[in-house]
């Protein structure tokens, strides 16, 4: 059964959702990204990401096209870069932003990490935005634990429903008090790159065993639908791979139906240790 996430909001979608991150850097794959959003929404995924700056504005471009017809299938979530965070900033990024997108208004629109620009003056910027309707919702991206205190301190910190960072099976830092820290203020927890970055991690060859005692709907698991499934359970939090290709979109739907044993836990935990004290962090 699909596990749900739901925000403070009252809203819920899947746990699993749609990365876009380096989607439209090339215009070859355009056509071959798009059917994976697509099949990813025909198969009830709901949470699609992307940022003003994924390839300049590309990715939300390709975006756009994907779900320029269905619109109501999705929870879209973009995200406003630090240098753009001022008031008239980010008013001018997120209407380019809903130019691409090709839509009127964002579910979830996010700091994509913390700069100059005071939490006050971005935290207001978003609240006009959701007056005006041009937002659902607003959080923030790559904020620690300090951070996090920082913006229940702020006005209007109240409001920030999510928290987007580094976490998979390589990067575990998060676990050691910031996953705790969002739950307790009601703040959905996003894994960006819960695959590692370049494929290195999936290599390891205790996923390469684990896989082989797990079977999905699709056949034989693999490494990476491990290290998919292991990050997917964790409560109150949604994974947002990306898939750049319908084969690999539907392998990443397919490793909900994996459920890990105690054993495969202790096993990977030897492998990737999880933290035993408290570390900065890690940002890709």
């Amino acid at each position: 059964m699909t596990r749900k996430v739901r925000f403070k909001s009252g809203v819920e979608v899947p746990a699993l959702g749609m990365g876009t991150w380096n989607m439209g850097d090339d215009v070859s794959l355009r056509s071959d990204e798009i059917a994976s959003l697509q099949a990813g929404l025909d198969a009830g995924l709901r949470v699609i990401d992307t940022a003003e700056m994924y390839g300049n504005g590309r990715s939300e471009s390709v975006v756009g096209e994907a779900i320029e017809k269905r619109r109501d299938d999705v929870f879209l979530v973009s995200k406003v870069l630090p240098s753009n965070a001022s008031a008239k900033g980010v008013l001018r990024s997120c209407t380019d932003s809903l130019k691409r997108l090709r839509t009127d208004y964002v579910d979830l629109y996010l700091l994509h990490w913390r700069g100059s620009v005071p939490l006050e003056e971005t935290f207001e910027a978003f609240e006009k935005l959701r007056d005006r309707g041009m937002i659902r919702s607003w959080g923030v991206s790559n904020f620690d634990t300090d951070d996090m205190e920082k913006v229940e301190l702020t006005d209007h910190g109240e409001n920030c429903v999510a928290n987007q960072v580094l976490y998979s099976l390589s990067h575990r830092g998060i676990e050691f008090d910031l996953l705790e820290e969002d739950r307790a203020r009601q703040a959905v927890t996003m894994a960006y790159s819960p695959l590692g970055q370049g494929g290195g991690m999936l290599k390891d060859n205790v996923l390469a065993k684990i896989a082989r005692k797990h079977t999905t709907s699709q056949g034989p698991a693999t490494p990476a639908q491990i290290a998919l499934a292991w990050v997917l359970r964790q409560p109150s939090l949604i994974a947002i791979p990306k898939a750049g290709s319908k084969k690999h979109l539907l392998e990443n739907i397919a490793a909900q139906g994996i459920r890990l044993n105690d054993d495969d836990l202790a096993a990977l935990d030897k492998a990737f240790p999880p933290p035993g004290k408290k570390v900065p962090l890690e940002v890709i």
